[in-house]
């Protein structure tokens, strides 16, 4: 399949020639008192991170903070972000892409243009290359495109917890949660079997970077170039066969997509490969592991889902999304002044949106720290607040939930899951390993 366009080329090669926009304001601005950029603060779980976040939503939903600690590339020039905490705002960010861009990087840190380009393609792109980039992707992510492949969900699914349910205890992560989200994204990519391991390992490395237990020692910047450069290797072994006897995948459409007359280099076709393995394969992992912990805390809604899972699982999902909610910020930078709930924002500003704090926020959700599969509506922003950036693969996630828990529904209802080990970063809330019983009767 060819895809082509008529206007602005599209390219990664640019290496961020436009200066980041500066203004002298930011370094003489006073740090507010609560402080939320200490590597103490994001080592803490969501219920106490959100003790915090619900005074300054009350008190001060726009806050000017520190440097985050734990910086990738430490910046001894940094002059802090604007931290967003409430719903409402987290949603105008999103939406004012004429204001609030993404191409000088989405991380707390301003990151090097180079490991923006290798690991975060249009993530970290602003239009016209953004819309231009992400439409050769999306056609693999529309409902129609998930509908046809949702059997393949079911069949995996079904398959994966069958061979868990034959022992009494196991590793959530580990034997049933990270299983179907690296088959649909290897089967997407065409990636062979004997390697998808090794992609999934290594997109787990390019989130891991303030993780003491996943970082090791090691450097956070080396550790995500060196995950990152696996990813491209491997792409590169294959869009070179692709190239040679084409497949019926996403890798080969975007090896024969076109931009302006164009193909895209396999540098570019890399950087999508490492954003959707990052994407694909750690989010829905991820909200599987603390829903099956929900259901357990809470089994009168587990009691409910159970009853009628058909009717219900749609709405459920929407709530563990929510109460999971994975992915905690995302950062864009001011190009223009504007004022946000009554904050002055100036052009070279970094404003961080807090999700977990948004999805928590009491204008929108009745009693937010309750587990309520019947929370209707659910207008949370775990996928982003709308906009340009609003997450391409949300249907793919759902479909995957969709098929997971109804095995564990018909195959074993009744497994206990016990306390996760967390990941301790300021982007992903993670499930590094979840003790599981079955409860499977033999």
């Amino acid at each position: 399949m060819t895809t082509s366009f008529d206007d602005t080329e599209l390219s990664f090669d640019d290496d961020n020639e436009d200066i980041v926009p500066t203004n002298d304001v930011a370094a003489t601005r006073d740090y507010d008192d609560i402080n939320i950029s200490s590597d103490a603060f994001w080592s803490q779980d969501a219920p106490a991170r959100e003790v915090v976040f619900r005074e300054l939503r009350e008190k001060r939903p726009v806050t000017w903070q520190r440097p985050i600690e734990s910086a990738v590339v430490p910046d001894p020039d940094d002059p802090g972000f604007w931290a967003v905490v409430k719903h409402k705002d987290i949603v105008e960010v999103s939406q004012r892409n004429d204001v609030f861009v993404s191409g000088y990087g989405v991380m707390f840190d301003l990151l090097p243009p180079m490991l923006l380009e290798m690991a975060m393609a249009f993530l970290a792109m602003d239009n016209p290359k953004h819309d231009k980039l992400r439409k050769l992707v999306s056609a693999a992510f529309t409902p129609k495109q998930i509908r046809k492949i949702d059997a393949d969900i079911a069949s995996r699914a079904k398959r994966i917890v069958a061979e868990a349910a034959k022992k009494d205890d196991i590793d959530f992560v580990a034997d049933i949660s990270r299983h179907l989200p690296i088959e649909m994204f290897g089967d997407m990519f065409g990636i062979p079997d004997e390697l998808r391991a090794t992609v999934a390992h290594a997109a787990d490395e390019v989130v891991a970077w303030a993780d003491p237990e996943l970082l090791a020692g090691r450097d956070a910047a080396e550790v995500q170039v060196e995950a990152a450069l696996v990813i491209h290797d491997i792409a590169e072994k294959l869009i070179a066969e692709r190239r040679a006897e084409p497949a019926d995948d996403l890798l080969t459409n975007l090896v024969n997509a076109e931009v302006d007359g164009e193909h895209l280099t396999d540098f570019e076709i890399g950087a999508v490969m490492t954003l959707m393995a990052v994407a694909a394969t750690d989010t829905t992992r991820h909200t599987a592991s603390f829903a099956v912990k929900a259901l357990t805390d809470f089994p009168e809604q587990r009691a409910w889902l159970w009853e009628d899972y058909g009717a219900r699982i749609n709405p459920a999902i929407e709530e563990f999304l929510r109460y999971a909610s994975v992915v905690l910020t995302f950062r864009r930078t001011a190009i223009a002044e504007h004022t946000l709930n009554g904050q002055p924002i100036l052009p070279g500003d970094k404003v961080v949106m807090m999700y977990g704090s948004g999805n928590w926020d009491t204008d929108v959700f009745t009693d937010p720290d309750k587990f309520d599969l019947q929370r209707s509506p659910n207008p949370h922003v775990v996928f982003g607040g709308g906009g340009v950036h609003f997450c391409l693969g949300n249907q793919l996630a759902k479909s995957m939930l969709r098929s997971l828990f109804r095995e564990l529904h018909e195959q074993m209802p009744d497994f206990v899951a016990g306390e996760p080990n967390l990941m301790k970063t300021n982007f992903m809330r993670g499930v590094i390993s979840l003790p599981f019983k079955t409860n499977v009767r033999k």
